[in-house]
C-alpha cells in the first residue's frame, strides 16, 4: 500500500493505505483522532469539518492521497494548541454560552467558527451577520442562536 504523510495537529504522521480511502477514515479510523464526526460523507453537514493549512474544509470528501507531506491538519483536539491554551477561546466561548446539546456536531461547528473569524480578521474586519450567514453546518439539536451568539463572543475573545 502507498503511503501518505502529512502533518497532525503538529506532529509528522505517516500513514499506510490506499489513496482512495477518504481522510475522514483515515483520521479517525488509522491515527485515533474522534473529534471529526461522520455525518452525510459528502460535505453537506459538515460534522467532520477541521482545517488544512489553517483553512475550513471536510476530510469526509477529500481522499488521503490528495494531502501532502506540507499540509497540515488541525482538528479539534489539535485546536487548543494553535494559542496555546487548554482551550481555544472558541471552544470557551461555546461552554460559556451553554451551546452544546447532544454534541456531535460541535467540534465541526467550532472549526468552522474559527476559520470563519480567521477570514474576516485577515480581511480586516470584524464579522457579521452576513458572515454568519453563510455558515452551513448542520445542528441536529438546534442551538443555532446560541451558536451565533458563541462565535461572536469567541471573535471577542481572539483580539
Amino acid at each position: 500500500m502507498p503511503k501518505h504523510t502529512f502533518k497532525l495537529n503538529g506532529e509528522q504522521v505517516t500513514v499506510d493505505v490506499p489513496g482512495e480511502v477518504r481522510l475522514l477514515w483515515v483520521l479517525r479510523d488509522v491515527l485515533g483522532v474522534r473529534g471529526p464526526k461522520y455525518g452525510c460523507g459528502l460535505g453537506v453537514c459538515q460534522a467532520c469539518t477541521c482545517h488544512i493549512n489553517g483553512k475550513a474544509f471536510n476530510p469526509c470528501s477529500v481522499p488521503v492521497s490528495e494531502i501532502g507531506p506540507d499540509d497540515e491538519i488541525t482538528t479539534i483536539e489539535g485546536l487548543p494548541a494553535t494559542v496555546g491554551e487548554d482551550l481555544h477561546p472558541m471552544q470557551q466561548a461555546w461552554l460559556d454560552r451553554d451551546v452544546p446539546q447532544c454534541g456531535y456536531c460541535q467540534p465541526g461547528q467550532i472549526m468552522t467558527a474559527v476559520a470563519t473569524v480567521r477570514k474576516v480578521r485577515e480581511e480586516g474586519r470584524e464579522i457579521g451577520d452576513e458572515d454568519l450567514d453563510k455558515i452551513r453546518n448542520v445542528c441536529r439539536c438546534g442551538t443555532y442562536q446560541r451558536i451565533r451568539e458563541a462565535i461572536r463572543a469567541g471573535a471577542d475573545a481572539t483580539e
